[in-house]
């Protein structure tokens, strides 16, 4: 392992921070998702609340108020990297104001202090899940252009006030979730009439994707910002690593993965690290029944805007079959047909370290950029037992197969700059609302409805990991 592998973990400012109204933050996308269902009000109106429902990303784990004590807990497990994000609510509470507001500014100050104090440094997604609601309800997200110079703006404000304190920066959290109906509201802020579910969207593929263009092409523009401004920034894609396995070795099997491959796991990279847009696009829009307004002024920001490096979530594989009558199983944002030789989560995700070692090499051999682990982990009903402990054998488990098959990545040739699991501490699930589907090194006591201590305790994983990055990844 590279003497500077960026051994860390991860979370999104909407599932861990809370605060939702504090210092004079807005409401975003996500402080109006229940859980459960994660219901999505059929009036967005600022700070509803409908009976019955309740908002866990509101309070999150409140890193708002026990950042210094979380932090100090990273720094305790020997984290080199916290890759985390900012609420542009915080800096922006509408999105639409000329001047951010300071008391978000200073807050983000305090957090990346405190980081650098502990020798730890920061990795920030400026935007994960979480736009301005206010932006949905004028402009309908990214389904509009000139939500780019708002997000411009946003950006511009972030490289300025902290390039002397933050290196790393991602543009979009799992970009290419806008390729899939589920990104409508989440990741681009759409708000079709008539809709009332987070997981049951009506679609449009057309504005769909045409929302999706703009988000890339804001990508893009704020690139070639912050390399104006310091232009030692290292300014990165992320996207959802969603990878397929032909189900058997028949030709249509093999060509249905390759499509998929292309249409999800490929179509945001080719444009971030390429600059165009895939040759095998123009069949897929037309097959679609899309027709993206694409200027050549937006070619050529595409080009000029490439990213420094590409920032992967990997959970779990799936299969795809030409064929209709399979069990399909659960996944990160995409469910496919089971793979009978893996076994799966208390969730139905399906467990794969090999599959990490193989998206890797196929994703280092397309593009040759540094790839980054930002994501990867297991969600599990942990227990507090009587002794006042968390025994999680089976995260350790996870964690240790997958970090083998990263280091024989690496051995293979693959240039892989760090590893951030998911997640640092415990927190609200993006697809669920649970506090319940536990993912962090850190319990917190409280429920999925916000009941609870909020008392942080060090689960084994804890200790473990300690142990992987004080050896650079030797023990397992």
């Amino acid at each position: 392992m590279r003497t500077d592998f960026l051994w860390g973990g991860a979370t999104a400012a909407n599932q861990v921070e809370g605060g939702f109204d504090a210092d004079g933050k807005g409401l975003s996308c996500a402080d109006l998702l229940s859980n459960g269902t994660r219901e999505v009000p059929r009036q967005i109106t600022p700070h509803q609340s409908e009976e019955g429902l309740y908002y866990p990303n509101r309070i999150a784990s409140d890193f708002y108020h026990h950042y210094e004590e979380d932090i100090r807990l990273m720094g305790e497990m020997g984290f080199k990297c916290y890759r985390m994000s900012i609420a542009w609510t915080r800096i922006f509470p509408t999105g639409e104001e000329e001047t951010p507001n300071e008391a978000g500014l200073a807050f983000y100050d305090r957090v990346f202090d405190l980081l650098h104090e502990q020798g730890i440094e920061p990795m920030v997604t400026i935007s994960h899940y979480e736009m301005p609601i206010h932006l949905v309800n004028k402009y309908n997200g990214w389904a509009s252009r000139e939500t780019i110079d708002h997000f411009l703006r946003y950006c511009r404000v972030l490289f300025e006030r902290y390039h002397t304190k933050v290196r790393y920066w991602l543009t979009f959290n799992e970009i290419n979730c806008g390729t899939l109906a589920l990104g409508n509201y989440m990741s681009l802020g759409i708000v079709h009439e008539g809709t009332r579910y987070f997981t049951k969207q009506i679609d449009d593929p057309q504005l769909r994707y045409q929302a999706l263009h703009h988000q890339m092409v804001a990508s893009a523009l704020a690139v070639q910002v912050g390399h104006a401004i310091d232009a030692d920034l290292q300014i990165g894609c992320m996207i959802a690593m969603m990878p397929t396995y032909p189900l058997t070795c028949h030709p249509k099997d093999l060509l249905k993965c390759q499509k998929q491959w292309q249409e999800i796991n490929y179509y945001c990279t080719d444009v971030m690290v390429r600059g165009s847009y895939g040759a095998y696009t123009k069949r897929m829009w037309a097959d679609m029944g899309i027709t993206l307004s694409i200027s050549d002024q937006d070619r050529q920001t595409l080009k000029d805007g490439t990213v420094d490096y590409i920032a992967i979530s990997y959970y779990q594989t799936n299969c795809v079959s030409h064929e209709d009558d399979h069990s399909m199983i659960g996944g990160n944002l995409l469910a496919g047909v089971a793979n009978p030789y893996l076994k799966a989560s208390e969730w139905g995700w399906q467990i794969d370290p090999d599959g990490l070692r193989y998206t890797l090499k196929e994703l280092y051999d397309r593009y040759q950029r540094p790839l980054m682990i930002v994501e990867n982990g297991l969600g599990a009903f942990d227990q507090l037992e009587s002794d006042g402990c968390v025994h999680d054998p089976y995260r350790i488990d996870y964690l240790r197969q997958h970090i083998r098959c990263m280091k024989e990545a690496i051995a293979d040739g693959v240039d892989v700059m760090g590893y951030t699991p998911w997640s640092a501490i415990d927190i609200i699930s993006a697809s669920t609302g649970e506090m319940a589907k536990r993912y962090g090194f850190i319990y917190v006591d409280s429920d999925d409805h916000g009941n609870g201590s909020f008392r942080r305790i060090r689960k084994d994983s804890f200790y473990w990991y300690a142990n992987v990055i004080a050896s650079n990844g030797e023990e397992l």
